[in-house]
């Protein structure tokens, strides 16, 4: 009997292979839960403690809350947080309605001027418009100092577009053929095949929007004259780059005021808090969208 030559990574991994692997991602899990380590820790450090490791530690012997209290009690950050959220979810749910709506037309054969459009969109992935147009045209709009500048700009982008319209031309001809035979229209495809067959790649896509949208710090430095206007990313830069956060807070007598480091590190963990708990949600719907369209058949 011939012996059938099996690829490489179909074949069992040796011992060693197994070590080497588990050792790595050990390495890279203390890499990536380390820095978060430091920042929490320093968050809810006392300032003696702080200033007795130089700034920052690793385990904090005693657990102050003081920074977080700080932060949300008279400052902008609870309102930057709400301006935060609102421009992520309207920013995300608008962007996603736009792309999911440009894919849908230009992976139809036979739809009004696709191929010009589509050459038009291919075209912006290699050409930018720009800092001072966009800027320019933002302001024709009467958009500056106003949310929607925040939103509209970049709402869609091509390389997004040209990703669901892959993902779409993927989905059998048959089912569109089927549901027109039924009697249905554009508009009731993408509703009712289109989009619960594309929901990894839509979550993918909607992710990625949403980290861009909450992450978002120059936009509203670019169009926000209005200090009370900020979303959170804007009022923590100010705070860690220039140290100035207006705040009304309080002072109880005779308990020592938080240091700087950790509010500037507290800033951080509530930047990063809404992504951790969003994300395990979707992690099975990254993996199949990164997946379909890989495996033909």
């Amino acid at each position: 009997m011939t012996s059938v030559n099996r690829p490489v990574w179909l074949g069992k991994p040796k011992p060693v292979a197994i070590a080497l692997k588990g050792l790595a991602l050990i390495l890279i899990s203390a890499v990536v839960i380390f820095p978060f380590l430091v920042v929490v820790s320093t968050s809810v450090a006392t300032k003696k403690e702080i200033d007795a490791n130089g700034g920052y530690l690793i385990w904090p012997a005693q657990i102050s809350f003081e920074a977080y209290r700080q932060i949300f009690d008279g400052t902008q950050v609870t309102r930057s947080i709400v301006i935060s959220v609102g421009v992520t979810v309207v920013g995300t749910a608008f962007s996603l309605f736009c792309t999911v709506l440009a894919a849908y037309g230009l992976s139809r054969k036979g739809s009004l001027f696709q191929r010009g459009l589509l050459t038009f969109v291919l075209i912006t992935l290699l050409f930018g418009p720009g800092m001072i147009p966009v800027y320019l045209m933002v302001k024709q709009l009467g958009m500056l100092n106003t949310y929607w500048a925040l939103i509209i700009p970049g709402a869609v982008s091509a390389f997004n577009i040209v990703i669901i319209r892959g993902f779409i031309q993927g989905i059998p001809q048959e089912l569109f053929d089927a549901a027109r035979m039924d009697g249905a229209g554009e508009w009731r495809i993408l509703w009712s095949i289109v989009l619960p067959l594309s929901r990894a790649v839509v979550a993918v896509v909607g992710l990625f929007l949403a980290v861009g949208y909450w992450n978002n710090y120059f936009g509203p430095l670019l169009y926000l004259n209005d200090t009370e206007m900020w979303p959170l990313q804007l009022v923590m830069r100010s705070f860690v780059l220039e140290n100035n956060i207006t705040t009304t807070a309080t002072h109880i007598p005779g308990q020592i005021a938080p240091p700087a480091q950790s509010i500037q590190m507290a800033l951080v963990v509530i930047a990063t808090i809404p992504i951790l708990c969003v994300y395990p949600f979707l992690t099975k719907h990254m993996s199949k969208g990164m997946l379909t369209g890989a495996i033909k058949g």
